[in-house]
C-alpha cells in the first residue's frame, strides 16, 4: 500500500510550479494539435481526396486518417517510454513536442490533391502517424515527469494540473475553431483558412519545445541512474514478467477514461443533434461547457488523492460518472435549451479521469514506470478509443440511453479495476 505523509504536505516550490506550467502548456498544445484534425475533417477531406468521389466517402477517408493516429500511439509510446526508462525522462519529454510540432506545421502547409495527386493523402497519412507516435509518449511521459518532480504529498495535485492541461488542449481547439469561423467568411475558411489552426499549433509547438529545454531531469531518475538501478533489460520484458496485474488494471481504468471523454465530450454534439435535434450551435456551446468542467473536475479529484485513499475516491467518482452520463443522455432531453447546463454537470462528474493516471503511477515501480504507463494507456486507448464510437453507433438505434448505459458499465469496470490495482510507494 502507498503510505501518505501524516504531516501537512509541503507546498509546491517555484521551481516545481515552473515545471508544471511548462509541462501543462506543452501537453495542452500537443492535444490541441491532435484534435483539430477531427474538428476540420470535412474540410480536409475536400482538399486531400479527389472531387470525383462522393462526399461521404471522402469524409470517411479523412476520419480513417484521423484513426491512423490512434493506431500509431501504442508503438510510438512504447518506443519513447523505453528510452525514457533507460536514458531519462527529460529527453523523451522534449522530443515528443518536436515530433508533434513538425507534422502539425507541415499539415498546414501541405498542398492538396489537385497539386500532388495521390501523394497528398499518402503524405498526410505519414504526418498523422507521426502525430500519433508523439501523443503516445506525451501523456504518460508528462505524468511520470511531473509526479517525480513533485514534493511528497503533492503528487496528486501535480498530476491533476497536468491532466487538466491535457484536457484543456481540447478546449483550446474548440475555441480556435469557433474563432476561425467567427472571424473569416465560410468560403475563406474552406479555401485556406482551415490551415491557420495547424500553423498556429506547429509554431507554438516549437516554442514549447524550446521552453522544455530548461527543464531538469527528475530526481527519481537521477537517483536510479546514480545507483545503477535503471532497467538492465527491456522494460517491456520486465513488465510482462512481473507486473501483469498492474497492466490489466491500468488498461481497464483507461477504458473508463476513454468512455468519459469520447462519449460525454467528443461524441456528445453529433449524438444530441441526431437523437434530440439540438442545434449545432447549442451543442458546440455544450461541448465547451463539458470540457471546461471536465478540466476543473480532474484537477480537484486528483488533488484529493493527496488527502484521501485512492480506492474510496474511485468508488465515489465512479458513481458520479454514471450519474453524469444518465443526466446528460437521460434527463437533459426533458429540459429544452438547457443542454449546456447538463453538459457542464456531466463534465463535473468526470473526476474519475483524474484518478486514472494516479492509479497507474502507483501501480508500477520507478524502474519501469514510464513503460508501464505507456503500454497500458496507449494500447487501451487505441483499442477502446477506436471501438467506442462504433459500439455507441450500433447500440443507439435500440435505445437513446445507450451512451449512458455504456459509460455506466465502464464506470463499474474502472471502479473495480482501481480498487484491485497494486499501490507502491
Amino acid at each position: 500500500m502507498l503510505s501518505r505523509p501524516e504531516a501537512v504536505p509541503a507546498s509546491l516550490s517555484l521551481s516545481q510550479l515552473r515545471i508544471l506550467a511548462l509541462a501543462s502548456l506543452g501537453g495542452a498544445l500537443e492535444f490541441y494539435d491532435f484534435v483539430i484534425f477531427a474538428f476540420l475533417a470535412k474540410l480536409i477531406a475536400a482538399h486531400f481526396f479527389p472531387a470525383s468521389q462522393a462526399e461521404w466517402l471522402r469524409q470517411a477517408e479523412a476520419f480513417g486518417l484521423f484513426g491512423a493516429g490512434y493506431l500509431a500511439r501504442p508503438l510510438g509510446g512504447l518506443v519513447m517510454a523505453h528510452f525514457g526508462d533507460v536514458s531519462g525522462r527529460k529527453k523523451v519529454f522534449t522530443l515528443s513536442v518536436l515530433l508533434m510540432a513538425v507534422p502539425t506545421l507541415l499539415m498546414g502547409l501541405l498542398p492538396g490533391y489537385e497539386t500532388l495527386g495521390v501523394s497528398a493523402p499518402l503524405i498526410l497519412l505519414a504526418l498523422r502517424v507521426m502525430q500519433g507516435a508523439a501523443i503516445g509518449g506525451e501523456a504518460p511521459g508528462g505524468w511520470v515527469f511531473v509526479s517525480e518532480h513533485a514534493s511528497a504529498g503533492r503528487t496528486g495535485l501535480a498530476t491533476g494540473l497536468l491532466t487538466g492541461g491535457l484536457t484543456g488542449g481540447i478546449l483550446l481547439g474548440s475555441i480556435i475553431i469557433l474563432s476561425l469561423h467567427a472571424i473569416l467568411a465560410p468560403d475563406v475558411v474552406s479555401s485556406w483558412g482551415w490551415r491557420i489552426p495547424f500553423v498556429i499549433g506547429g509554431v507554438f509547438g516549437f516554442g514549447a519545445m524550446f521552453l522544455r529545454r530548461w527543464l531538469e531531469e527528475t530526481p527519481v531518475f537521477r537517483e536510479m541512474h546514480d545507483r545503477a538501478e535503471t532497467a538492465g533489460t527491456l522494460p517491456a520484458k520486465i513488465l510482462l514478467r512481473d507486473h501483469r496485474r498492474g497492466i490489466l488494471c491500468s488498461m481497464l481504468t483507461t477504458w473508463t477514461l476513454t468512455a468519459a471523454i469520447v462519449v460525454l465530450v467528443l461524441m456528445m454534439p453529433p449524438l444530441m443533434q441526431t437523437l434530440h435535434h439540438v442545434s449545432p450551435s447549442e451543442t458546440m456551446i455544450a461541448s465547451l461547457a463539458a470540457t471546461l468542467c471536465l478540466t476543473l473536475s480532474v484537477i480537484v479529484m486528483s488533488s484529493l488523492t493527496d488527502i484521501f485513499p485512492l480506492r474510496i475516491l474511485g468508488v465515489i467518482s465512479g458513481l458520479a460518472l454514471a450519474a453524469g452520463a444518465l443526466g446528460l443522455y437521460g434527463v437533459s432531453p426533458n429540459f429544452p435549451h438547457m443542454l449546456p447546463v447538463w453538459a457542464g454537470f456531466s463534465g463535473l462528474c468526470c473526476g474519475f479521469v483524474g484518478l486514472v493516471p494516479i492509479g497507474m503511477l502507483r501501480a508500477f515501480p520507478a524502474m519501469v514506470r514510464f513503460s508501464g504507463l505507456s503500454l497500458s494507456y496507449n494500447i487501451s486507448y487505441a483499442v477502446f478509443g477506436g471501438l467506442t464510437p462504433a459500439i455507441i453507433s450500433a447500440l443507439t438505434p435500440h435505445t437513446p440511453l445507450a451512451p449512458a448505459i455504456y459509460v455506466a458499465f465502464t464506470a463499474l469496470i474502472g471502479t473495480i479495476a482501481l480498487w484491485c490495482s497494486p499501490e507502491r510507494a
